[in-house]
């Protein structure tokens, strides 16, 4: 009797382990991390100017609470070299602080032209997640394509905010003008 409790015990343990490991993720999960994925490359292999690399490296998010708690997680054991990522958020353009990307989600891309204003001058990469916004003044936007996360790169303007983009990423990317 004691080895058919252990027998059922066991069974019912390796079925609950299987049901947890396998469990799909939640809605909004898997894009949130490839985007963040894409994020953390972007970092890699684009160049700030000297200015821009000391402190932490600071992540702007525009008005997405769970977008913020989800990068802020992603980021909050990663490191540029010997910079830490911070993630801010973010509800307005005029709350902007120096920030070395600043991330737009689709629903909040109608302020990107303010967004845009307020990064003017300064070594900010401006991300969106909104077809077309690379050619409004985005220099990198999300695009789904064949149901694969891809990125547009509008060369010109990451170039007016002094930031150096390395051909491999040119490569991968969509280009735009």
């Amino acid at each position: 009797m004691k080895k058919l409790i252990a027998l059922i015990l066991v069974s019912f343990f390796f079925v609950s382990a299987d049901l947890v490991r396998f469990h799909p993720p939640g809605p909004g999960d898997a894009p949130t991390k490839i985007k963040a994925t894409f994020l953390y490359n972007f970092t890699k292999y684009i160049e700030w100017p000297e200015d821009y690399k000391q402190g932490n490296f600071v992540i702007g998010v525009m008005g997405n609470n769970t977008l913020y708690n989800d990068l802020n997680t992603f980021f909050s054991t990663k490191t540029l070299g010997t910079q830490k990522y911070e993630v801010k958020l973010f509800a307005k353009a005029s709350d902007i602080t120096r920030c070395h990307m600043i991330f737009i989600p689709a629903d909040y891309t109608g302020s990107v032209n303010e967004v845009i204003a307020k990064v003017k001058g300064k070594s900010t990469l401006v991300v969106t997640d909104k077809a077309g916004m690379a050619k409004q003044g985005a220099a990198i936007n999300f695009v789904s394509i064949d149901n694969k996360q891809k990125f547009e790169l509008n060369k010109t303007n990451v170039e007016k905010s002094d930031l150096k983009v390395s051909s491999s990423l040119i490569s991968l990317a969509i280009v735009v003008d």
